[in-house]
């Protein structure tokens, strides 16, 4: 019965590496990602209503440094030129009738390394959220076997088995850490 803590613990932290993969696509480098503006919040239609870049237009790359936005409805053009304005990303896009040009501009050295830190932090707080996953479940394990539900050689093999797939879950995401530190300092 117990098993199924580590195959629910392997679930989580594959979940967690996911996540933190879509969220430092977020963060800017020297090539242009649409992802970088999907969650950029638009106020629409006269500031009626909220949404996502991503639900009000298609964005696609058009070249390394280029960014074309596509409203579905071309009276958002303005909303949306407004909120890429308003954001902290400091890029200034080009209306060309019924649809947007984004340039991305190189980052400067301060840019990047800027850009490095705040990824790293990004990745502490996933750590964090693994720690808590772990120490979830060696409570379970620890609960199983107080209440006799185990033997001790079952709760040792079980909390190594959770220490493995922890450690490899931290490699994996210093791995996915020190790819996105590549990708920003890249020129």
């Amino acid at each position: 019965m117990n098993m199924n803590h580590i195959a629910e613990l392997k679930k989580q932290f594959l979940a967690v590496a996911d996540r933190l993969k879509e969220e430092l696509k977020t963060i800017r480098t020297n090539h242009a990602s649409p992802a970088l503006l999907e969650g950029i919040t638009v106020e629409a239609y006269g500031g009626s209503m909220n949404m996502k870049l991503m639900e009000l237009a298609t964005i696609t790359n058009d070249g390394p440094t280029t960014i074309v936005i596509a409203p579905f409805d071309p009276s958002t053009v303005q909303d949306i030129e407004r909120a890429i304005l308003k954001s902290p990303l400091g890029i200034t896009p080009s209306n060309q009738g019924g649809r947007l040009i984004v340039r991305i501009p190189p980052l400067s050295q301060e840019q990047r390394e800027k850009y490095v830190k705040l990824a790293a932090s990004m990745v502490e707080e996933y750590k964090n959220i693994i720690r808590g996953h772990r120490d979830d479940v060696r409570k379970k394990i620890k609960h199983a076997f107080e209440a006799k539900e185990i033997s001790e050689d079952d709760k040792f093999r079980q909390e190594k088995q959770v220490d493995e797939e922890t450690k490899k879950i931290n490699d994996q995401i210093e791995s996915i850490k020190s790819n996105k530190e590549k990708e920003i300092m890249t020129v």
